[in-house]
Protein backbone atom coordinates (compact mmCIF):
# COMPACT_ATOMS: atom_id res chain seq x y z
CA UNK A 1 0.00 0.00 0.00
CA UNK A 2 3.09 2.03 -0.37
CA UNK A 3 4.85 3.33 -3.36
CA UNK A 4 8.97 4.37 -2.98
CA UNK A 5 10.49 5.56 -5.58
CA UNK A 6 14.42 5.67 -5.37
CA UNK A 7 16.85 7.73 -7.66
CA UNK A 8 20.08 7.90 -7.84
CA UNK A 9 20.67 11.31 -10.16
CA UNK A 10 19.20 13.65 -7.33
CA UNK A 11 18.97 14.55 -4.05
CA UNK A 12 17.11 16.72 -1.49
CA UNK A 13 20.17 18.89 -1.47
CA UNK A 14 24.09 18.41 -0.59
CA UNK A 15 25.51 21.33 1.29
CA UNK A 16 26.61 19.40 4.21
CA UNK A 17 27.25 20.10 8.10
CA UNK A 18 27.88 17.33 10.28
CA UNK A 19 24.95 15.95 11.73
CA UNK A 20 22.49 18.36 10.81
CA UNK A 21 20.02 17.77 7.88
CA UNK A 22 18.04 20.36 5.44
CA UNK A 23 16.72 21.17 2.62
CA UNK A 24 17.64 23.53 -0.46
CA UNK A 25 16.45 26.48 1.54
CA UNK A 26 16.71 29.99 0.24
CA UNK A 27 17.65 33.04 2.86
CA UNK A 28 16.01 35.75 0.72
CA UNK A 29 15.14 37.77 3.80
CA UNK A 30 11.67 38.44 4.59
CA UNK A 31 10.12 42.37 5.33
CA UNK A 32 6.74 42.00 7.09
CA UNK A 33 4.11 44.45 5.41
CA UNK A 34 3.22 48.04 6.52
CA UNK A 35 0.19 48.64 4.30
CA UNK A 36 -2.85 48.49 6.18
CA UNK A 37 -3.37 48.17 9.91
CA UNK A 38 -6.54 45.68 9.50
CA UNK A 39 -3.83 43.07 8.55
CA UNK A 40 -1.76 44.13 11.55
CA UNK A 41 1.68 44.04 9.27
CA UNK A 42 4.92 44.59 10.62
CA UNK A 43 7.92 45.26 9.60
CA UNK A 44 11.38 44.81 11.51
CA UNK A 45 14.86 45.95 10.11
CA UNK A 46 17.68 43.07 11.30
CA UNK A 47 21.37 43.45 10.09
CA UNK A 48 20.78 40.12 7.49
CA UNK A 49 21.34 41.39 4.01
CA UNK A 50 24.96 40.07 4.21
CA UNK A 51 23.98 37.03 5.35
CA UNK A 52 21.27 36.89 2.38
CA UNK A 53 24.73 37.27 -0.34
CA UNK A 54 26.02 34.31 0.89
CA UNK A 55 22.99 32.29 1.11
CA UNK A 56 21.45 33.57 -2.15
CA UNK A 57 25.08 32.71 -3.97
CA UNK A 58 25.04 29.04 -2.19
CA UNK A 59 21.14 28.51 -4.17
CA UNK A 60 22.90 29.45 -7.34
CA UNK A 61 25.69 27.02 -6.90
CA UNK A 62 23.39 24.36 -5.89
CA UNK A 63 20.85 25.04 -8.96
CA UNK A 64 23.99 24.42 -11.40
CA UNK A 65 24.35 21.83 -10.06
CA UNK A 66 20.87 20.47 -9.47
CA UNK A 67 19.10 21.28 -13.11
CA UNK A 68 16.41 18.88 -12.41
CA UNK A 69 14.64 21.39 -10.16
CA UNK A 70 11.28 21.97 -11.12
CA UNK A 71 10.26 25.50 -9.99
CA UNK A 72 5.77 26.18 -9.09
CA UNK A 73 4.42 28.61 -11.11
CA UNK A 74 3.93 31.52 -9.21
CA UNK A 75 1.89 34.29 -11.23
CA UNK A 76 -1.35 34.29 -9.79
CA UNK A 77 -0.70 32.58 -6.16
CA UNK A 78 -0.61 33.83 -3.17
CA UNK A 79 0.41 31.08 -0.34
CA UNK A 80 -0.29 31.81 3.25
CA UNK A 81 1.49 29.63 5.69
CA UNK A 82 0.51 28.88 9.54
CA UNK A 83 3.57 27.50 11.45
CA UNK A 84 6.28 28.79 9.23
CA UNK A 85 8.99 29.14 11.99
CA UNK A 86 8.55 25.82 13.25
CA UNK A 87 10.08 22.91 12.25
CA UNK A 88 8.52 21.77 9.15
CA UNK A 89 7.04 25.68 8.26
CA UNK A 90 10.60 27.48 7.77
CA UNK A 91 11.57 25.00 5.19
CA UNK A 92 8.13 25.45 3.38
CA UNK A 93 9.09 28.57 3.41
CA UNK A 94 12.25 29.07 2.23
CA UNK A 95 11.09 26.89 -0.43
CA UNK A 96 8.24 29.02 -1.81
CA UNK A 97 10.82 31.96 -1.49
CA UNK A 98 12.88 30.21 -3.55
CA UNK A 99 10.60 29.17 -6.45
CA UNK A 100 9.29 33.45 -6.32
CA UNK A 101 5.84 32.08 -4.74
CA UNK A 102 4.51 35.10 -2.90
CA UNK A 103 3.94 34.45 0.66
CA UNK A 104 2.14 35.49 3.86
CA UNK A 105 3.21 34.01 7.34
CA UNK A 106 0.74 33.79 10.23
CA UNK A 107 2.32 33.97 13.16
CA UNK A 108 2.38 34.81 16.88
CA UNK A 109 5.59 36.51 17.13
CA UNK A 110 6.23 38.19 13.95
CA UNK A 111 10.36 38.82 14.58
CA UNK A 112 10.88 34.99 14.51
CA UNK A 113 10.32 35.28 10.99
CA UNK A 114 13.45 38.19 10.32
CA UNK A 115 15.57 35.95 12.67
CA UNK A 116 14.96 33.41 10.78
CA UNK A 117 14.35 34.72 6.90
CA UNK A 118 15.77 38.63 7.72
CA UNK A 119 14.66 41.23 5.25
CA UNK A 120 12.44 40.69 2.21
CA UNK A 121 10.16 42.91 -0.23
CA UNK A 122 6.41 43.52 0.38
CA UNK A 123 5.50 41.90 -2.83
CA UNK A 124 7.29 38.50 -2.13
CA UNK A 125 6.44 38.26 1.59
CA UNK A 126 3.94 39.52 4.40
CA UNK A 127 3.88 39.03 8.18
CA UNK A 128 0.59 38.84 9.78
CA UNK A 129 0.18 38.76 13.44
CA UNK A 130 -2.15 36.11 15.06
CA UNK A 131 -3.03 33.20 16.89
CA UNK A 132 -5.38 30.82 15.16
CA UNK A 133 -5.55 29.52 18.65
CA UNK A 134 -7.56 33.07 19.75
CA UNK A 135 -10.80 32.70 16.54
CA UNK A 136 -10.88 36.66 17.33
CA UNK A 137 -7.83 36.97 16.21
CA UNK A 138 -8.15 35.95 12.76
CA UNK A 139 -9.68 38.86 10.65
CA UNK A 140 -10.72 37.93 7.24
CA UNK A 141 -8.66 40.99 6.08
CA UNK A 142 -5.60 38.51 6.54
CA UNK A 143 -6.76 36.37 4.12
CA UNK A 144 -7.34 38.99 1.17
CA UNK A 145 -5.60 37.56 -2.17
CA UNK A 146 -5.04 34.26 -0.19
CA UNK A 147 -5.42 30.99 -3.42
CA UNK A 148 -3.47 28.18 -1.24
CA UNK A 149 -2.67 27.58 2.62
CA UNK A 150 -0.31 25.06 4.02
CA UNK A 151 -0.73 24.58 7.85
CA UNK A 152 1.88 23.00 9.62
CA UNK A 153 1.13 23.80 13.06
CA UNK A 154 1.80 21.45 16.25
CA UNK A 155 3.21 20.57 19.71
CA UNK A 156 4.50 18.08 21.10
CA UNK A 157 2.38 14.79 22.16
CA UNK A 158 3.64 14.60 25.61
CA UNK A 159 4.16 17.42 27.81
CA UNK A 160 7.02 19.87 27.61
CA UNK A 161 8.18 22.80 27.48
CA UNK A 162 6.24 23.99 24.17
CA UNK A 163 3.12 23.46 26.03
CA UNK A 164 3.92 26.47 28.31
CA UNK A 165 1.24 29.33 27.40
CA UNK A 166 -1.65 26.58 26.61
CA UNK A 167 0.46 25.15 23.33
CA UNK A 168 -1.55 21.90 24.03
CA UNK A 169 -2.73 19.37 21.15
CA UNK A 170 -6.25 20.19 22.17
CA UNK A 171 -5.46 23.55 21.19
CA UNK A 172 -3.23 23.11 18.72
CA UNK A 173 -4.15 20.46 16.18
CA UNK A 174 -7.86 20.84 16.75
CA UNK A 175 -9.17 24.11 18.15
CA UNK A 176 -6.45 26.29 15.83
CA UNK A 177 -7.24 24.08 12.60
CA UNK A 178 -10.64 24.31 13.31
CA UNK A 179 -10.69 28.49 13.89
CA UNK A 180 -8.30 28.80 10.73
CA UNK A 181 -10.63 26.50 8.42
CA UNK A 182 -13.93 28.32 9.72
CA UNK A 183 -12.24 31.85 8.17
CA UNK A 184 -10.55 30.55 5.01
CA UNK A 185 -12.34 32.40 2.35
CA UNK A 186 -14.41 29.51 -0.14
CA UNK A 187 -12.67 30.93 -3.20
CA UNK A 188 -9.70 28.92 -1.88
CA UNK A 189 -7.70 27.03 -4.25
CA UNK A 190 -6.21 24.36 -1.86
CA UNK A 191 -5.38 23.94 2.01
CA UNK A 192 -2.11 21.28 2.92
CA UNK A 193 -2.80 19.89 5.87
CA UNK A 194 0.63 18.47 7.87
CA UNK A 195 -1.35 16.17 10.13
CA UNK A 196 0.07 12.71 11.36
CA UNK A 197 0.56 8.85 10.83
CA UNK A 198 -1.19 6.53 13.25
CA UNK A 199 -4.33 9.03 13.90
CA UNK A 200 -6.94 6.34 12.60
CA UNK A 201 -5.60 3.67 15.31
CA UNK A 202 -4.81 5.96 18.60
CA UNK A 203 -6.16 3.03 20.21
CA UNK A 204 -4.09 0.66 18.84
CA UNK A 205 -0.28 0.23 19.80
CA UNK A 206 2.07 1.30 19.73
CA UNK A 207 -0.28 4.31 18.78
CA UNK A 208 -1.96 4.56 22.12
CA UNK A 209 1.12 5.53 23.59
CA UNK A 210 1.91 8.37 21.75
CA UNK A 211 -1.93 9.20 22.11
CA UNK A 212 -1.54 8.97 25.84
CA UNK A 213 -2.33 13.23 26.38
CA UNK A 214 -4.42 12.48 22.84
CA UNK A 215 -2.31 14.29 20.54
CA UNK A 216 -3.17 11.88 17.39
CA UNK A 217 -6.94 12.34 18.64
CA UNK A 218 -7.03 16.21 18.32
CA UNK A 219 -5.01 15.55 14.88
CA UNK A 220 -8.05 13.36 13.69
CA UNK A 221 -10.40 16.23 14.64
CA UNK A 222 -8.15 18.76 13.06
CA UNK A 223 -8.27 16.40 9.61
CA UNK A 224 -11.76 15.73 9.77
CA UNK A 225 -13.00 19.51 10.20
CA UNK A 226 -10.64 20.22 6.82
CA UNK A 227 -12.58 17.33 4.95
CA UNK A 228 -15.94 18.30 6.10
CA UNK A 229 -15.34 21.85 5.21
CA UNK A 230 -15.57 21.69 1.51
CA UNK A 231 -12.84 23.46 0.34
CA UNK A 232 -10.24 21.61 -1.57
CA UNK A 233 -7.62 19.68 0.18
CA UNK A 234 -4.54 17.32 1.03
CA UNK A 235 -3.84 15.39 4.09
CA UNK A 236 0.09 15.00 4.69
CA UNK A 237 0.60 12.29 7.40
CA UNK A 238 4.24 12.24 8.20
CA UNK A 239 5.67 9.53 10.05
CA UNK A 240 8.12 10.35 13.42
CA UNK A 241 10.15 13.32 12.22
CA UNK A 242 13.68 13.64 11.75
CA UNK A 243 16.69 16.23 10.75
CA UNK A 244 16.51 19.25 13.04
CA UNK A 245 14.27 21.38 13.86
CA UNK A 246 16.24 24.05 12.78
CA UNK A 247 13.99 26.57 14.70
CA UNK A 248 17.41 28.75 16.59
CA UNK A 249 19.08 28.70 13.02
CA UNK A 250 19.05 31.65 10.50
CA UNK A 251 18.98 30.54 6.80
CA UNK A 252 22.85 31.29 5.94
CA UNK A 253 23.15 27.86 8.95
CA UNK A 254 20.32 25.94 6.97
CA UNK A 255 21.64 26.59 3.77
CA UNK A 256 24.73 24.22 4.85
CA UNK A 257 22.62 21.43 6.09
CA UNK A 258 21.80 17.72 4.13
CA UNK A 259 18.88 15.49 4.14
CA UNK A 260 21.61 12.85 4.96
CA UNK A 261 21.10 9.43 3.81
CA UNK A 262 17.14 9.52 3.76
CA UNK A 263 16.43 10.80 0.60
CA UNK A 264 13.65 8.09 -1.10
CA UNK A 265 10.37 8.71 -0.10
CA UNK A 266 7.74 6.29 0.73
CA UNK A 267 4.58 7.52 0.26
CA UNK A 268 0.73 5.12 1.49
CA UNK A 269 -2.79 5.32 1.96
CA UNK A 270 -5.03 4.27 4.21
CA UNK A 271 -2.97 4.45 7.68
CA UNK A 272 -0.85 1.68 7.06
CA UNK A 273 3.05 3.20 7.25
CA UNK A 274 5.17 3.41 9.72
CA UNK A 275 8.69 4.41 10.32
CA UNK A 276 10.79 8.46 10.50
CA UNK A 277 10.96 10.90 7.68
CA UNK A 278 12.82 13.90 7.12
CA UNK A 279 11.61 17.28 7.59
CA UNK A 280 12.89 18.45 4.76
CA UNK A 281 11.16 15.59 2.80
CA UNK A 282 7.30 16.67 4.27
CA UNK A 283 8.01 19.88 3.21
CA UNK A 284 9.01 19.15 0.12
CA UNK A 285 5.69 17.08 -0.11
CA UNK A 286 3.45 20.10 0.93
CA UNK A 287 5.02 22.46 -1.61
CA UNK A 288 4.82 19.89 -4.49
CA UNK A 289 1.06 18.98 -3.61
CA UNK A 290 0.13 22.42 -4.12
CA UNK A 291 0.00 22.30 -8.12
CA UNK A 292 -0.66 18.52 -8.45
CA UNK A 293 -4.34 18.54 -9.70
CA UNK A 294 -5.33 14.83 -7.94
CA UNK A 295 -3.78 15.25 -4.94
CA UNK A 296 -7.31 16.97 -4.19
CA UNK A 297 -9.11 15.41 -1.98
CA UNK A 298 -6.29 12.78 -0.85
CA UNK A 299 -4.87 12.10 2.13
CA UNK A 300 -1.20 10.48 2.02
CA UNK A 301 1.70 8.99 5.10
CA UNK A 302 5.11 9.70 4.03
CA UNK A 303 8.00 8.27 5.26
CA UNK A 304 12.07 8.66 3.94
CA UNK A 305 14.61 6.09 3.57
CA UNK A 306 18.19 5.95 3.05
CA UNK A 307 18.88 6.42 -1.02
CA UNK A 308 18.58 9.03 -3.42
CA UNK A 309 15.22 10.42 -3.83
CA UNK A 310 13.05 12.60 -5.81
CA UNK A 311 14.67 16.07 -4.99
CA UNK A 312 12.65 18.89 -5.77
CA UNK A 313 11.41 17.16 -9.57
CA UNK A 314 7.82 17.85 -9.89
CA UNK A 315 7.42 14.90 -12.14
CA UNK A 316 8.59 12.33 -9.73
CA UNK A 317 6.65 13.47 -6.89
CA UNK A 318 3.59 12.81 -9.20
CA UNK A 319 4.63 9.56 -10.27
CA UNK A 320 5.33 8.92 -5.94
CA UNK A 321 1.81 10.27 -5.25
CA UNK A 322 0.09 8.69 -8.24
CA UNK A 323 2.01 5.05 -7.13
CA UNK A 324 0.11 5.41 -4.01
CA UNK A 325 -2.95 5.92 -5.04
CA UNK A 326 -2.94 2.83 -7.47
CA UNK A 327 -1.68 0.91 -4.17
Amino acid sequence: MAYKLSLTSTSITHLQIPKSHTHFLQPTPILPSSSSPSTKLQRSNLNSLRKSSVCINSLKQETLQNPTVTPLTSSNKLVLVIGGTGGVGQLVVASLLDRDVKLRLLLRNPEKATTLFGEQEDEKLQVVKGDTRNSEDLDPSMFEGVTHVICCTGTTAFPSRRWDGDNTPERVDWEGVRNLVSALPRSLSRIILVSSVGVTKSNELPWSIMNLFGVLKYKKMGEDFVINSGLPYTIIRPGRLTDGPYTSYDLNTLLKATAGERRAVVIGQGDKLVGEVSRLVVAEACVQALDIDFTEGQIYEINSVPGDGPGSDTEKWKELFKGAQLQ
